[in-house]
């Protein structure tokens, strides 16, 4: 009996089989985030999203962003844990959206790997949908793309993009700051998902093993490292309809602190001519970033453009409602803190720390740290 004949795209290292159950082990996941807004269910070529609710704003913008989650992937890869990356990715693509004062309403990802193995694969998309869940967003679509020869066995990627809506007069941004505005720091939950190509090569420099139990964290390198990304979007939309008024509300601007450290990223969102000094010694940086820093035989200062230091978001408030966004974002499980103040006019002589003057193509504010960091406690 003649057998049949072998796919020739399994030949070349494609397995459309083993897509297909990637699939049906994510699909209960993917439903979790779908509201009655989302049609046609998992599967289909485009996600469909009923947009009807638009109709109730009187002037709809639109919100995009697109991301990944970087070299962090490796340490998964290391350790194989592949059920946190996909919260980082939505926390790198959602909380974008946000900035803006944008709600997200339906996000999509991709994902390109060397070998689909659908456990592993699943365990990605069942991170994305927990993420999707947490931050009210629904994930109407992806893609898994298998590319033997080009990425190993074990290699993949992710990215994502996401779309949000603001009514237009409720948009965040540097128009609506002031003198006197306070900026206010919401703590990460560690490197999220920025600078870990310095972190690789600090643990690779120094020889330790991701599985390898670092009594500093009370768990493994591995674990500590790929902690996820904390994601503030609800949160901060509550806040922000919490602290709405007729004038456009107290919150005037977010930034988002992701690649390029604390002082690039609050600059993005300051006007021309304003500044800020960001004091150290209101914060003392989690022990993850202080262990790295000393394996790596580094200061603290040295990894601010590239690390968040446990700051991973920033708020800049009406100084009257900084208390009150202080206490909503601690029901929240959010700690806040004040941080600076934005001035106008002529800075402050360079003393050392120098002012970073906009940042990303935006030409905005300019901001420093000063001071020392606190101890650690």
């Amino acid at each position: 009996m003649a057998q049949a004949p072998q796919n020739p795209y399994t030949e070349a290292g494609v397995d459309t089989a083993a897509g297909d159950l990637a699939v049906e082990l994510m699909k209960s996941a993917v439903r979790r985030t779908h509201g009655p807004e989302v049609l046609g269910g998992v599967g289909g070529f485009a996600g469909l999203f009923d947009a009807s609710a638009l109709r109730a704003y009187t002037k709809p913008l639109l919100a995009t962003s697109t991301d990944g989650v970087g070299t962090k992937v490796a340490i998964a890869q290391a350790i194989d844990k592949h059920d946190t990356i996909g919260q980082d990715l939505v926390g790198m693509v959602v909380d974008d959206i946000v900035v803006v004062g944008a709600k997200p309403l339906f996000m999509t990802d991709y994902i390109a790997c060397g070998k689909v193995v659908p456990e592993r694969i699943a365990d990605i998309v069942r991170g994305i949908a927990t993420g999707c869940e947490l931050t009210g967003t629904a994930l109407v679509g992806g893609e898994t793309a298998e590319h033997p020869g080009l990425l190993g066995v074990n290699d993949y990627d992710v990215a994502g993009a996401a779309t949000g809506v603001v009514e237009a007069d409720h948009v965040l941004g540097a128009e609506r700051v002031r003198p006197g505005d306070v900026v206010l720091a919401l703590a990460s939950s560690g490197p999220h998902s920025n600078g870990y190509s310095l972190i690789r090569h600090i643990v690779a420099r120094v020889g330790v093993s991701y599985g390898a139990y670092a009594p500093e964290f009370g768990r493994t390198w591995g674990e500590e490292l790929l902690e996820p990304t904390r994601l503030y979007t609800l949160p901060l939309l509550r806040l922000l309809s919490q602290l709405r008024d007729t004038n456009g509300g107290a919150v005037h601007a977010l930034s988002h602190v992701t690649g390029g450290g604390i002082a690039a990223n609050l600059a993005r969102v300051l006007p021309v001519g304003s500044w800020v000094e960001v004091d150290r010694s209101t914060w003392s940086p989690p022990p993850v970033f202080r262990v790295l820093a000393d394996l790596g035989g580094l200061e603290l200062t040295a990894t601010e453009g590239t690390w968040n230091l446990g700051i991973g978001f920033l708020a800049v408030v009406a100084p009257e409602k900084a208390d009150a966004a202080i206490s909503a974002l601690a029901e929240e499980g959010i700690a806040a803190w004040p941080v600076g103040v934005v001035n106008e006019g002529p800075r402050p002589d360079d003393d050392g720390d120098h002012f970073e003057q906009g940042a990303k193509g935006v030409d905005g504010g300019a901001v420093r740290l000063v001071s020392t960091y606190s101890s650690a406690t």
